[in-house]
């Protein structure tokens, strides 16, 4: 209990935090959705997706993924303290190095959940989106498959990082790759049964699709809940061995960074 307490401690004070940033960050996420929302309604009205994703389920998946939005990129503070050198100081405290980080990832949450997440839920039918999952089992698997995307998001956070501090390169070149791929793999943006030439079953077999793909289907329906959660779950551990076996071979070589 102690321990936990510690990791709590930690996400509260990160969550206080984001008062104190920018006020207008929160019309970030609205100007997002809004264009997402309008942009398939102009697109797609009266018309055929071509695929078994009806209208209403791409909107519902398009309002879901962007309130777990932070919950499906999955960032910590890892590329920031890289960057300055800082990372350094973490090896000094009494908690994991990586549990430090997802702790304040997770105090970041709780502010925008409370304040960004819930009203826009529920706005949602003011803008003619329907936000509840298509069936009561799904609304049951919906958080733990969430829970998997979150575990197999947090070991392609480490993972990114390790490679960092091995090639000796700069932090952001290698966390714009990531967010490249993300946005372009994960199905966050663009679903990806609305890919041509059938790439989006190619790609929906990536640790990426995994993050996003995986869970928003299970909400609206359009993906068989087992086969999702075993691929999910398949992921999450193969990422985790991976990531922090690149991890503590590499952790060493953080001597040679500075800010």
């Amino acid at each position: 209990m102690r321990v936990l307490l510690k990791y709590w401690k930690t996400g509260l004070i990160s969550a206080t935090g984001q008062v104190g940033d920018n006020p207008l960050f929160l019309l970030d996420y609205l100007l997002r959705v809004g264009v997402f929302l309008g942009l398939w309604q102009v697109l797609l009205q009266g018309k055929p997706t071509g695929v078994e994703l009806s209208l209403g389920q791409l909107l519902t998946y398009t309002l879901v993924a962007e309130i777990f939005r932070d919950q499906i990129a999955c960032r910590t503070q890892l590329q920031q303290c890289l960057w300055e050198g800082s990372v350094g100081a973490y090896f000094l405290r009494p908690m994991s190095v990586f549990g430090h980080f997802a702790a304040r990832m997770g105090g970041q949450w709780l502010f925008g959940l409370a304040f960004f997440s819930l009203p826009l839920a529920l706005a949602a039918p003011l803008l003619g989106v329907d936000p509840l999952p298509t069936h009561s089992r799904t609304a049951l698997l919906f958080p733990l498959s969430l829970g998997l995307a979150v575990a197999v998001g947090l070991a392609l956070e480490l993972f990114f990082g390790a490679p960092v501090v091995y090639l000796e390169h700069n932090v952001y070149n290698a966390y714009r790759l990531r967010d490249a791929l993300v946005a372009l793999l994960s199905g966050a943006v663009i679903p990806l049964e609305l890919l041509p030439w059938d790439l989006g079953r190619l790609i929906g077999w990536l640790p990426f699709a995994a993050t996003a793909s995986a869970p928003l289907r299970i909400y609206v329906g359009s993906g068989e809940p087992g086969p999702l959660l075993l691929f999910q779950a398949f992921w999450a551990v193969a990422c985790w061995l991976l990531a922090l076996w690149f991890w503590r071979f590499n952790r060493e070589r953080l001597v040679c960074h500075g800010g």
